[in-house]
């Protein structure tokens, strides 16, 4: 017997402090408050082959055998995984969102031959879509120079006051990375700036395929510390308890644990990347660096250790930039709009 929603959204991952998961269980939220019928399809409910590789690709194949259960006034899909389960429910609408550049993202971690057979995909799931979304205007405009019909609306989180927020900190300065660990994210740089910064405890929250190589890596730098996967209540008092978060991507979407971050009033240092350099204007509201450069990654981080009047600054500007441009209640009507809902 079929289940009727207002909206299904369709994502590979809903719960933990991911970027992809907190935007969508976010925006679930949100429409649940309006009244809207909201249907989840995720790793979280549905089974996937929990190997590297094989994450998605078994996704793709139990999520689409289960939408036949759905039938939506709008089906809404989170990344190119979700677009077979898109097309299969029986949908008046049918929306795609973009969390980043997907084929340049599957062949930095996965090779040009991956990468390739990505971009073929890619090409004809979004072409399943009555509308496609992208989350930062980076991804936007690449898709558009491609030929698609590309409309850009921004991760969204719930500003929350950090004075509600109890932190945890673990040392006398410390610098926070929350994320998953992969290859795009490149966390070997803040170990990097962990070992050039001696006096600061770096704290780094997510797990990942990356994290045995990552460990090895700090093995000998006490000032490092691993706490693995957490809720995403916990990642946040992490942030919230830190002088500097630190986000050393090679590749990024728009990510929504560095506009937690901002939110939070803790003062980001971000490579120039992606998103990334929508959400970060350089000596406003963050630092930016130039991706792969350990050295001035380092000096950013430390700058803002060091000087709190600049840091202090910068967390202000930060934080007014999320409560006017990044908040659900200024995002949400972005997304009812494209549903056809608003």
């Amino acid at each position: 017997m079929g289940v009727d929603v207002d909206v299904l959204l369709v994502s590979p991952t809903y719960s933990g402090a991911g970027g992809v998961a907190r935007h969508v269980s976010g925006l679930a939220a949100c429409l649940v408050r309006l009244g809207y019928r909201v249907g989840v399809i995720s790793s979280d409910n549905t089974f996937i082959l929990n190997f590297k590789g094989l994450k998605n690709p078994s996704f793709m194949l139990t999520s689409s055998l289960k939408a036949w259960r759905y039938k939506a006034r709008v089906v809404h899909a989170n990344s190119i995984p979700s677009a077979p389960a898109m097309r299969l429910t029986p949908a008046g609408r049918r929306v795609l969102t973009l969390h980043g550049v997907y084929a340049e993202q599957v062949k930095i971690l996965h090779g040009t031959l991956l990468g390739r057979a990505a971009a073929y995909f890619e090409k004809k799931f979004m072409g399943w879509a009555d509308a496609v979304t992208a989350v930062s205007s980076h991804a936007a405009e690449t898709y558009r120079r491609k030929g698609w019909e590309v409309i850009h609306i921004p991760n969204a989180i719930d500003v929350v006051e950090r004075e509600k927020i109890q932190g945890v900190r673990l040392g006398w300065r410390q610098v926070v990375y929350v994320g998953r660990l992969s290859r795009e994210k490149n966390v070997g740089s803040l170990i990097a700036a962990a070992e050039k910064i001696p006096d600061a405890v770096f704290v780094v929250v997510g797990d990942g395929p990356e994290a045995g190589r990552l460990r090895q890596l700090a093995k000998g730098l006490p000032n490092v510390k691993f706490v693995g996967h957490v809720e995403h209540s916990k990642a946040l008092e992490y942030i919230a308890g830190s002088d500097v978060f630190a986000l050393p991507s090679i590749a990024e979407g728009l990510s929504t644990a560095l506009l937690e971050a901002m939110s939070l009033k803790t003062p980001v240092v971000a490579t120039s990347v992606g998103g990334n350099i929508e959400l970060v204007e350089n000596g406003v509201t963050g630092l930016l660096v130039e991706p792969g450069d350990d050295e001035s990654f380092a000096e950013a981080v430390r700058k803002l250790l060091d000087d709190r009047e600049t840091a202090e600054k910068l967390s202000e500007n930060a934080y007014k930039t999320v409560r006017e441009k990044y908040s659900w209640e200024a995002v949400l009507p972005k997304y009812l709009e494209v549903y056809g809902l608003g």
